[in-house]
């Protein structure tokens, strides 16, 4: 008997309090279909209501897809994920104290639906240890309104954890390519494999219900069974989408770069502009050794990226992506999380444990503060609370860390002549005594001898004995006018301070090879 079902019978199988857990990356894994399914049936019906929603990483476009479609009061009562910030309308709820909401690193939750699968106790482990998570500082908690803790310090064989508590999962909202009528469900035109297989489980072990959307569906016993990745005695319901309903990314229906079927010519890329983000990405980039496994993140550690290409040393190191992708060349704006012409993919909850085991050589992120203690902050700004994605996972455990960013906010500069002229200062520093919320530890990262590096445009720093170092100053500028007077804070200064390399600022430098020994 076939599982498929109709838009219209999704409000029936969902039921009012359900605990519903969604597959997602921005776009990519997300069940649009079932989501709209969903709104429909509230907005008509009433239910279902005062559902828990929960995920892993960031869902949304920005503007009306993904949980921006339960940005209805009283259609949902709590939140547990890793990033709201895609979902403008969906967290102006939280931020409301309309929906109660817990946000915790994006490798714990992808780890909790395989404790919950295998009905285990939860998750052990360091990972959010001295960072907004920890109960000693806010638990994860995000507003007024959410008051049950949900993880804890504990002592085991002598060292600290923090323990994250499992919960029970209603229903599992999962995406392939294909299912057959049975429910044998492929991925082999998603880009990513995220957490299917493990949500599904974990649905399963709670006594619940997993509903598939997918974009095709055909006779049982027709799938070749190495392409199934969740089995048909795991899915009870099976949706097909529309394919505008059905995208690989934030824009792309079906690209088949983005899901491995060829390898496309990337061409040359563009070099950046002479400019202040070229500058940090250059410096940054003097970073890089040959061999490593790197992670970037999206923003300002994109340039490093790019220099990189210029420089031709892309292909002495493996950029990886948090979200399964090991090789290639990860894409950027609306295509992210997806990567050109990945070399292997593994699954969402695999790469953390890749990264949490130390597996991950350097990590290249952004950081919207910076305090005293080198804590960084990205998750929280003003009244408006974002989540950390998997920034505290590749932080905390990446062997070297390299925060890129500018020193101010909002500057105007000019390069030219071999150095940096600031037009016009940012009015917002950026480098404080205490950063709003805690997303990277100083303290912990200095506990496990971590190598951290923060590179800005006219000044690079390092942490040393727990405090902000400044090491090197771009050539021409005052170190008390240009750098500490647009800082919230005195920083050490190393008695070997020097200055960056002057090549850095020049229209052409050909250097990184040598530099690096690439």
């Amino acid at each position: 008997m076939s599982k498929v079902i109709s838009t219209d019978q999704v409000g029936k199988v969902i039921k009012d309090g359900d605990c519903v857990a969604w597959t997602t990356a921005g776009l990519c894994g997300f069940c649009e279909e079932v989501a709209i399914a969903l709104q429909k049936s509230f907005l008509e019906t009433g239910h279902p209501r005062n559902l828990m929603i929960t995920h892993s990483c960031g869902c949304g476009d920005h503007k009306e897809r993904g949980f921006n479609h339960f940005g209805h009061e009283g259609m949902v009562r709590k939140h547990i994920g890793g990033h709201i910030g895609e979902s403008p309308k969906y967290g102006a709820l939280v931020l409301a104290n309309k929906i109660e909401c817990h946000l915790f690193p994006q490798g714990v939750m992808t780890h909790l639906w395989r404790q919950i699968a295998g009905k285990k106790p939860g998750v052990l482990t360091k990972v959010g240890l001295g960072t907004y998570a920890d109960p000693r500082l806010e638990g994860g908690k995000v507003n007024s309104i959410t008051k049950d803790d949900m993880v804890k310090v504990v002592e085991f064989e002598g060292e600290e954890y923090l323990y994250y508590k499992p919960f029970k999962i209603d229903v599992a909202v999962i995406r392939g390519t294909t299912c057959d009528e049975n429910g044998n469900m492929t991925m082999d035109k998603e880009c990513l494999f995220l957490e299917q297989l493990h949500m599904a489980m974990a649905a399963k072990a709670c006594g619940g219900i997993v509903i598939a959307q997918v974009a095709y569906v055909s006779k049982p016993g027709t799938l070749h069974p190495k392409i199934v990745r969740v089995p048909a005695n795991l899915v009870d319901y099976i949706v097909v989408a529309k394919p505008e309903n059905h995208l690989q990314t934030k824009q792309t229906y079906l690209n088949p770069a983005l899901c491995g079927d060829v390898r496309t010519p990337l061409g040359s890329v563009p070099p950046l502009p002479l400019d202040e983000r070229k500058i940090i990405g250059r410096r940054a980039a003097m970073e890089l050794r040959p061999g490593a496994i790197v992670n970037m993140g999206i923003g300002m550690p994109d340039g490093v990226a790019s220099v990189a290409a210029e420089e031709g040393v892309t292909d002495q190191m493996t950029l990886s992506t948090e979200l399964g992708n090991f090789g290639g060349m990860p894409a950027k704006g609306p295509d992210f999380p997806s990567t050109w012409n990945s070399e292997c993919t593994v699954e969402h909850p695999s790469m953390f444990d890749f990264y949490d085991g130390g597996g991950l050589d350097i990590a290249f992120l952004g950081a919207a503060q910076i305090d005293q203690e080198g804590n960084t902050n990205v998750s929280k700004f003003g009244t408006r609370v974002v989540g950390p994605g998997g920034y505290v996972n590749i932080s905390s455990t990446s062997k070297k860390v390299v925060f890129v960013g500018t020193l101010t906010a909002g500057a105007e500069y000019e390069v030219k002549d071999g150095t940096i002229h600031i037009i016009k200062e940012g009015n917002i520093k950026k480098f404080l005594p205490k950063v709003m919320q805690v997303t990277y530890s100083g303290k912990n990262s200095q506990k496990m001898g971590q190598k951290v590096v923060y590179v800005t445009e006219r000044a690079v720093f390092t942490l040393e004995d727990g405090e902000v170092t400044l090491i090197e100053v771009a050539p021409g500028l005052d170190v008390e006018k240009d750098v500490i007077s647009a800082m919230d804070f005195r920083p050490r200064i190393s008695p070997n301070l020097k200055e960056m390399p002057k090549e850095l600022f020049m229209p052409k430098w050909g250097k990184l090879a040598e530099i690096i020994g690439a």
